[in-house]
């Protein structure tokens, strides 16, 4: 068994003392039949940063994260998490190494509680055995009651307490946005990969997500990778921005840098987000 303490190990420093990228992609590529979704696309997420991935439509960005994450199997190319060579491994084993992701659409479990929700996430739960609540009954009670206390305070923290008794399926989609976030906690993951947290949100919850976010970058430690839509959102929130387009990395830097690219205002900004005027 993969212990937390294995998966919470700090972030290599290199040399010059920048950290070392947590996450790397190497030349990956994707086919559907006669569409290439993503076309040997590499770019590095280092540890500790809130890195923004932005295109149009179609650019291959919810193919990329199914490929990090294992939900998909690469054609081509390698993904690495902490070093580590993760191509192709399951998603419950990537997910056992600290990567979590949370969907564009909620995949919450809609007959169950908002708390049961996050009881259901750690792996490797005594009670899951079918000889231990019969020879360890007081150690899976404790665990249990050691999950409830940690899912509570996850819930208190996203501000999702006062629903944890509601069933999940009747949470607003902002509130759902926010479950799918408190699901990662409970792995105490090392990165998330944000499947659009903002799409379907209303401006006041969206502003609760982001500061939780920032949060969680800040406090915990956590590295984030999102898929945005919204470009206001990531250009104040991340730091790098990757751009991606007909399934290629198309560029990537600061949030400045990036608006004022021409190739990102041509192939995806259109201008409407130039940069500042001096």
């Amino acid at each position: 068994m993969e212990s937390t303490a294995a998966r919470r190990t700090p972030p290599r420093v290199e040399a010059d003392g920048a950290q070392a990228a947590l996450l790397r992609v190497e030349r990956l590529s994707k086919d559907f039949g006669g569409l290439r979704a993503v076309a040997n696309c590499s770019f590095s997420v280092r540890a500790g940063t809130i890195t923004g991935l932005i295109g149009p439509n179609g650019a291959g960005k919810s193919t990329l994260f199914g490929l990090i994450s294992g939900f998909m199997r690469p054609d081509d190319g390698r993904v690495y998490l902490g070093g580590e060579d993760i191509t192709g491994l399951p998603p419950h084993r990537i997910f056992r190494r600290g990567l979590c992701r949370t969907f564009q659409i909620p995949r919450e479990h809609k007959s169950l509680t908002v708390l049961e929700n996050l009881m259901l996430v750690p792996p490797d739960q005594l009670g899951e055995r079918f000889y231990n609540p019969l020879l360890r009954p007081g150690a899976v009670r404790r665990q249990e009651r050691e999950l409830r206390e940690k899912a509570r305070d996850v819930l208190d923290f996203l501000t999702l307490g006062h629903l944890r008794d509601e069933y999940a399926g009747t949470l607003s989609g902002g509130q759902k946005k926010l479950l799918e976030l408190a699901r990662t906690l409970m792995a105490d993951p090392r990165i998330v990969l944000l499947d659009e947290p903002a799409a379907g949100v209303n401006p006041t919850l969206m502003g609760r997500i982001r500061d939780r976010i920032v949060r969680l970058n800040a406090e915990r430690n956590i590295t984030f990778l999102l898929i945005e839509h919204d470009i206001p959102l990531v250009m104040g929130l991340c730091d790098p921005v990757i751009v991606m387009n007909q399934g290629m990395k198309l560029a990537e830097g600061p949030p400045a840098q990036v608006q004022g690219d021409p190739r990102v205002l041509e192939a995806y900004l259109g201008g409407q987000y130039g940069a500042a005027d001096d």
